[in-house]
């Protein structure tokens, strides 16, 4: 069913609770990657150009003990927030009491707030991991502060936890509106479009090391796909359960069996390496040298070869839906990335396709390439984006009200 999203609210004079994600990358205080913020900021601007009161929950990184706190406040997003929004932006460093009831009581329309790191609630109190582990006093209170509630957080969307699935809960049982915002939205159109009603030809892209994470990915996709091309450190598992030699290459072996399985019930759509680069050594110095499908014993595969990319490449040609998940060789080293990027291209260069990117490394590879403007859309949750590839049912996006 279609989700209520923010632009179906009347947010004028609201206090307006919104999940986003500012889990970015931080140190000593500042901030290496500033994409999350840049990605919510059109729910934010929806709601202060509309006359409402922007109250922000976030997360950031995993709080063990109070040292982590002072690296992990949120006090350098909001800071940077604001310079993204040319306004003032007023930072809490609290998320629970007094301090954060008063200043929220303080906002005027079109104000932004933004609450300490919703994680700080994961240590120093009876109930254990209360963000995490979703108390439902800690949602309650937090939906008390709020009028309306936004979850623009996709990548927090397969977890359960108090200031998504929480709020949303508390605030259903009072009568209060529960939406997606357009990140959200976005997230479902798309990621979620692509795999429930994919405009066919449907051709998946997976890598990464091993088969086991995306065992349950190959199996959802390979009923809707007309293609899924292997590549990365999985791609030896398969390769091996086909009878050929991988040399040193990273595999399963308690998989075998399942590649079998996985390979039989694909009945041919699933597209392997015939050639790799393969090295005696795991180093970006090590000597490389092409090799075809069977590597020999002193050797490893470290990334798909110049013959696999032109299959891959052909393969691609008339696709309408691209998806792409994972790197096709050890791409964070330079000398075994040329696979990755150019099957990054091969996607860029696709006419009227819809292409989606799963986050990750192969987001890194489209940055690096400048290949980002041509995709349609690039995924904000690595884990999310999984599981939703998957075929599970996100908690984070199941607790968001249907229209």
């Amino acid at each position: 069913m279609a989700k209520l999203i923010i632009s179906d609210l009347d947010v004028k004079g609201k206090k307006v609770l919104v999940r986003v994600d500012f889990n970015v990358p931080i140190k000593d205080g500042v901030i290496g990657d500033d994409n999350r913020i840049v990605a919510a900021l059109p729910t934010i601007k929806y709601i202060i150009d509309n006359g409402g009161k922007a109250i922000l929950l976030s997360h950031l990184g995993r709080i063990k003990s109070d040292a982590d706190k002072k690296e992990l406040s949120l006090a350098p997003v909001a800071k940077r927030l604001g310079e993204l929004l040319e306004k003032d932006v007023e930072f809490v460093p609290s998320n629970e009491g007094k301090e954060v009831e008063d200043a929220i009581a303080k906002m005027n329309d079109g104000d932004v707030l933004v609450m300490e790191n919703t994680r700080f609630q994961d240590i120093d109190n009876d109930f254990g991991k209360r963000e995490s582990k979703n108390d439902p006093k800690l949602g309650e209170y937090w939906a008390s502060l709020g009028d309306l509630y936004v979850n623009d957080a996709f990548g927090t969307a397969h977890r359960s936890h108090a200031s998504n699935v929480g709020i949303a809960t508390a605030m259903k049982a009072e009568g209060k509106k529960v939406a997606a915002g357009f990140l959200m939205e976005k997230e479902i159109k798309f990621l979620g479009n692509a795999i429930a009603n994919p405009v066919h030809p449907f051709v998946t892209i997976l890598g990464g090391a091993k088969v086991s994470d995306k065992i349950s990915v190959i199996t959802n996709l390979i009923p809707k796909s007309d293609h899924i091309l292997i590549g990365g450190g999985m791609a030896y598992t398969f390769l091996a359960a086909q009878g050929h030699k991988i040399g040193k290459s990273l595999f399963e072996e308690d998989k075998v069996e399942l590649a079998k399985e996985l390979l039989e019930k694909a009945d041919g759509k699933i597209v392997l390496p015939v050639d790799n680069i393969a090295a005696t050594e795991f180093s970006n110095d090590a000597s490389r040298e092409v090799v075809g499908d069977d590597i020999p014993d002193n050797e490893m595969g470290l990334d798909i070869g110049p013959k696999t990319v032109e299959l891959f490449r052909k393969t691609l040609q008339g696709a309408k839906t691209v998806v792409w998940n994972g790197p096709m060789g050890c791409f964070e080293m330079p000398n075994f990335a040329e696979g990755t990027l150019e099957v990054g291209r091969a996607m860029a260069d696709l006419p009227d396709a819809t292409t989606i990117i799963g986050g990750g490394d192969s987001t890194a590879a489209a940055k690096q390439l400048g290949i980002a403007p041509k995709i349609t859309h690039i995924s904000t949750g690595g884990g999310a984006s999984l599981e939703y590839l998957e075929g599970k049912t996100l908690p984070g996006i199941a607790c968001i009200s249907d229209k």
